[in-house]
């Protein structure tokens, strides 16, 4: 079980978020001017070896990490806008001085001369070794070997990627939809849902707030029986930030212009050169494969779901009309709960946040063998958050910190992810840096009359947002830029995606899902039933991701840019998800925020690193146990502590003894394997 420490034992250098803007601002000014001045010493070098080029450059990746990291992460979760607005200035000075960086043709060139002396590499070990390919490669691909006037195009283009994908992600996260629906207009949704929601008169009528926030807006979505307020849910979530359409079609545009400057066909071509899939034509033929199987999925659900929305229409004494995208979460759900006697609102009832957080916590500690300390009034940015270090299970060994930011409030980034807040390094005398995480999401609060109560699916969430905690806390490289989730970007979800199984594992939920109230374990029962309702709709929820996928590769492996982002997201969706957009206008790209996040023809990585993990869960994990510390310690051995300091698959093949294949992956969403 985690304990507490008090603040005074904290263990390790613990980061400073009490950043005012000027205090932003100079730490950016200092990072730029040491920058320079180490990388005017390193191109001074006449005779280039590792020690005096690639050893200091890599040092200041290292030292530089937790200010740049820290200073560019609050824009994400401060209460202060002025905060917010200095980080995102930060992130954008400083990326643009990353990309002056590896424009600079004097360190390229000494750099370059490292990498092709070949008495030089072969005295390097293998992490050392694979730093200089990845510098070399950074420099290449950010356009030295160009010419002149390309080079600048290319660096200008970059300055200008690096400022949309800032503004595009801060208006997702600063421009929340709302609509006001009356008591009976929100038939469906259970008692909680009203427990301290903002209201306002409109005409004597009272209207409850329903804003486009998770924990707001999904619930509505897949509860709401009126279609007509499922309908104008949609329609403000899909017509947010109009200004990001734009900013897309400029985006996708500039990667070709910028992807072509260096001679590859399409920016597809040019993203998926450092992954695991290297191809479009793999990724395109993956998708397609995948997108026919589970049309057969499909098929079958449609004609169910067909039958329900039927009946409902005529019960209302309403012609059918079809099934539109407000319907999707709405019938899934039904269906769910109709063929498996599974109740949302049942189920969660057993999943209080706070014995879900100490009971997920408790078994990664037991399966990895580590030791989650509490600690007691800590440092952070809001009194939320709650911090943690992490010891070694078995020794007197501290690892690192973590974070844990879990329910939303205004400004705050709007979905789950986790930041790597300081990666761990090796220093020259041999000590070790530690490194530390933070976990932000936007799980249901408390209400006046009851605790925080998750989802199942939010549970299985919080598993997964902790592995990736785990992989940046567990990683050990010598050199910063490899550590962590630092790995190729279609195998960085396999970790945490393994780890969602737990969710789904009898044994596991049983030590942890118990009634807020009367303390008593979740029913037998009830977990076969979610067991059995884990594949529901499998056909068109994965559709639904490998739309997301497609579109991706349809506005990113283009050789014209001729695209439309906006009408090409609706035309797709409607073709693969196979839900009619109906007449109304909406722009779901404006907050499609993995377009402008990093993943940019990289979408596909989320369905391609399930082959990974389903393999990985099942041939180790399913078949030696889910809480067997032995296989848990060769996982992090083997797949965590490498991070990105080899190829992945080196890392795969180790832990599974063979080389991966499909087969798990496809028996686990219902598809049969040939």
């Amino acid at each position: 079980m985690a304990t507490t420490t008090p603040k005074s034992s904290a263990k390790g250098s613990v980061l400073n978020f009490n950043l005012s803007p000027t205090e932003i601002e100079n730490i950016v000014e200092r990072l730029i001017a040491d920058g320079k001045k180490l990388q005017d010493s390193v191109a001074a070098q006449t005779s280039p070896t590792f020690d005096n080029v690639i050893v200091p450059l890599a040092k200041r990746e290292n030292e530089k990490g937790a200010e740049y990291l820290v200073t560019t992460f609050v824009q994400n979760v401060s209460t202060d806008e002025a905060v917010r607005d200095a980080s995102m200035a930060a992130e954008e000075k400083l990326n643009a001085f990353e990309i002056e960086s590896l424009m600079r043709e004097d360190v390229y060139k000494v750099v370059r001369a490292v990498f092709d002396n070949p008495d030089e590499m072969s005295k390097l070990g293998p992490e050392d070794r694979r730093l200089v390919e990845k510098m070399e490669e950074s420099y290449r691909r950010n356009g030295l070997g160009l010419n002149k006037e390309d080079r600048e195009r290319l660096g200008t283009i970059n300055k200008q990627l690096s400022e949309l994908s800032i503004r595009f992600n801060r208006s997702i996260n600063e421009n929340d939809g709302q609509e006001a629906f009356t008591r009976e207009e929100l038939e469906g949704l259970p008692e909680d849902y009203f427990d301290g929601r903002e209201t306002k008169e409109v005409d004597g009528v009272t209207k409850y707030i329903v804003t486009t926030k998770y924990p707001d807006y999904l619930p509505a979505m897949k509860l709401a029986k009126n279609e007509s307020t499922r309908r104008r849910l949609l329609y403000a979530d899909e017509t947010r930030c109009p200004a990001n359409i734009p900013i897309l079609q400029e985006a996708v545009q500039l990667r070709l212009e910028a992807s072509q400057l260096l001679k590859y066909k399409t920016h597809a071509e040019f993203a998926l050169e450092l992954n695991m899939a290297k191809d479009p034509n793999v990724v395109l033929e993956f998708e397609q494969d995948l997108r026919t199987r589970l049309n057969a999925l499909a098929d079958r659900e449609i004609i169910e779901i067909e039958a329900l929305k039927k009946a409902d229409k005529e019960a209302a004494g309403e012609p059918y009309d079809g099934l539109f995208s407000w319907d999707f979460r709405y019938y899934v759900n039904m269906v769910k709960e109709r063929k498996h006697n599974i109740n949302d609102e049942e189920v969660k009832l057993y999943f209080p946040m706070k014995e879900v957080t100490r009971g997920v916590l408790d078994i990664y500690q037991e399966i990895f063998s580590l030791r989650f300390i509490r600690v007691e009034d800590p440092p952070v940015w809001h009194p939320d958050v709650e911090m943690y270090e992490v010891w070694e299970a078995k020794e007197d060994k501290f690892v690192g910190h973590f974070y844990l930011d879990l329910y939303p409030r205004a400004g705050k980034y709007n979905h789950a992810a986790v930041w790597p807040i300081r990666h761990a390094f090796t220093r020259a005398d041999g000590s070790h840096e530690y490194p530390v995480a933070a976990m932000v999401a936007n799980f249901p609060k408390p209400t006046p009359s009851a605790p925080a109560l998750l989802k199942h699916s939010d549970a299985v969430t919080l598993l997964h947002e902790l592995g990736h905690v785990l992989h940046n806390i567990c990683s050990i490289t010598k050199w910063g830029r490899f550590h962590g989730t630092n790995t190729e970007s279609d195998f960085v979800e396999a970790p945490s995606q393994m780890l969602e199984n737990w969710g789904w594992e009898p044994e596991v939920l049983s030590r942890f899902a118990v009634h807020y109230q009367t303390g008593k374990p979740i029913p037998e029962a009830l977990v076969k039933k979610l067991v059995a309702a884990k594949n529901s709709c499998a056909g068109l929820l994965n559709l639904r991701q490998v739309f997301f996928g497609m579109y991706d590769m349809s506005i990113h492996n283009t050789t014209d840019g001729q695209t439309d982002v906006k009408e090409n997201f609706l035309r797709l969706r409607e073709q693969i998800v196979r839900f009619k957009n109906g007449d109304v206008d909406t722009w779901g790209c404006a907050t499609f925020g993995h377009m402008m996040g990093g993943y940019d023809a990289g979408y596909y990585g989320y369905l391609y690193s399930l082959v990974f993990s389903a393999d990985m869960f099942e041939s180790r994990f399913r078949k030696e146990s889910v809480i067997n510390p032995r296989t848990g310690m060769d996982y992090r051995n083997m797949i965590l502590f490498p991070g990105g300091s080899h190829d992945s698959m080196v890392g795969l093949e180790n832990f599974l003894g063979r080389k991966p294949n499909n087969k798990a992956f496809l028996r686990s969403i219902g598809l049969a394997t040939d």
